[in-house]
């Protein structure tokens, strides 16, 4: 299938739906579109490495996961340059953007040694970065980390939360998108 073909069937999902397919059917970017499907908000997950040079990437794998113990989780494909930094971290941050932060939400997509270089930023439980602004922070002890499949599950130890924004930056269907009433 050539890109343009591609661009046309995308664009075809995003009005018609998507297509009955069975797994032993399903190509990868069959399966990306049907997950684009699902709204999710946006977040920018950091923390420290080894040396104490904030790391931090966009991210939409977020969730929640209990609330007795508060615990969170997130993914993260298992060739990211980052992975090593949070297996061996001790803490990260889960900062979910507000809809004004699209901006921050590509640069920390895209690989760059500036990425803090934007934003207000502060140190947060065991250094890792917290953004000002968002919608909320979840400030996280790493608890565990669980391979499946390509990417490695994050499960955080919830120890503070906050956040001070109304509007949350949110995606679907390969686009940023904001709530409205």
């Amino acid at each position: 299938m050539s890109d343009a073909d591609l661009a046309d069937d995308r664009a075809g999902h995003d009005r018609a739906g998507v297509r009955e397919l069975l797994a032993a059917e399903l190509r990868p970017d069959e399966l990306r579109l049907a997950l684009g499907r699902f709204v999710t908000g946006v977040t920018i997950v950091t923390c420290r490495d080894e040396q104490g040079e904030p790391v931090g990437l966009t991210a939409n794998s977020f969730n929640a996961l209990s609330l007795d113990p508060p615990l969170v989780l997130w993914s993260l494909r298992q060739a990211s340059s980052t992975i090593a930094a949070f297996t061996n971290a001790s803490h990260f941050a889960v900062n979910v953007l507000a809809a004004d932060q699209v901006d921050l939400s590509r640069r920390f997509a895209r690989q760059s040694s500036a990425k803090f270089d934007s934003g207000d930023w502060t140190d947060g439980q065991g250094g890792a970065p917290l953004l000002s602004g968002c919608v909320a922070v979840f400030e996280c002890r790493r608890h565990s980390h669980h391979t499946a499949g390509d990417h490695l599950l994050f499960i955080g130890a919830v120890e503070r939360i906050g956040g001070s924004a109304d509007t949350p930056l949110v995606y679907h269907a390969g686009h940023y998108r904001t709530l409205s009433e």
